[in-house]
């Protein structure tokens, strides 16, 4: 590995702005949102049984795109039931815009919102220590458990918060996705950050396994318009090219032959697929219940 390749995550601005064109290019959102309108209200169907407020916790919520439409379908299956939302995420950026985004949308009356400016493991050591281990209706956590440096160990202690019929969902990158294969492939050849895990969906339901957790699995395929990697001095596909890679600058510091290889790589059946010109990468998620 060339010793001027260093991770995207040593470049905050950097990151943030190949993450939102990854956003701009990816069927991401709209696979969620696809989801969560048709499989979500059966999810949830039992979870507000009886209960006079309905406990969510959010693990690494992010700007709270997500959550919301989360919250929707929760004030749909229970109207006028009180729910309780708290957020972890470590990023006070992504809070700032939550909260925006919160004071902008209406029918939200009912809901409680409280916000934490730590990581899944600073939240697990506080509660802990404070030995007060409130019991959740509902935990999500979204395309977050790359981040977490003992995911059994994360799993087993959020599990372990739910209440009677409650749930907790997962979604990250399918097994079957060009991520895996991408990662599996090059990851050793790539700069690593101690901030980031290859993790995939079949690495999870390993683990699953191993805990003795009762779950079930969901694919949905999304894809990512990666077009623009192939034309040179694109700045787009070079934002592309970095998020793919997790390296910050990788066109103008990836060794040749490493850059042909993965270029090669991208446009083969087995990571994307071409369909009216484009080369669309595939991103396909994972929905992962797990039940109390």
């Amino acid at each position: 590995m060339a010793s001027s390749m260093r991770s995207l995550f040593s470049d905050h601005g950097r990151y943030v702005e190949s993450f939102r064109r990854f956003l701009n290019h990816s069927t991401e959102h709209q696979c969620m949102l696809e989801f969560m309108d048709k499989k979500l209200p059966g999810i949830i169907a039992r979870i507000g049984d009886t209960k006079s407020e309905i406990k969510i916790l959010s693990i690494g919520g992010g700007a709270g795109e997500i959550d919301l439409q989360i919250l929707s379908k929760v004030q749909a299956q229970y109207p006028g039931v009180c729910i309780n939302n708290e957020v972890v995420e470590p990023s006070a950026e992504q809070i700032a815009k939550y909260k925006e985004l919160v004071a902008k949308t209406s029918n939200l009356k009912n809901i409680k919102f409280a916000w934490h400016k730590e990581t899944s493991s600073e939240y697990q050591s506080r509660i802990l220590e404070k030995k007060e281990l409130q019991k959740w209706d509902f935990i999500h956590m979204i395309q977050m458990l790359y981040y977490v440096k003992d995911v059994p160990a994360t799993l087993k202690f959020f599990h372990s918060l739910l209440g009677t019929s409650a749930k907790m969902l997962i979604i990250l990158v399918s097994g079957s996705s060009g991520w895996a294969k991408l990662w599996e492939k090059y990851g050793s050849r790539l700069p690593r950050d101690d901030l980031c895990l290859y993790i995939t969906s079949s690495h999870l339901t390993q683990m699953l396994e191993n805990l003795g957790l009762k779950y079930k699995c969901y694919d949905l395929l999304s894809t990512m318009d990666i077009s623009d990697c192939f034309i040179d001095g694109n700045e787009n596909g070079d934002l592309l090219w970095d998020f793919l890679t997790e390296t910050c600058n990788f066109n103008a510091t990836a060794p040749p032959d490493l850059k042909a290889e993965i270029a090669k790589d991208l446009q083969e059946p087995e990571f994307s697929a071409k369909k009216e010109g484009k080369v669309l990468f595939n991103n396909s998620l994972s929905f992962i219940v797990i039940e109390a």
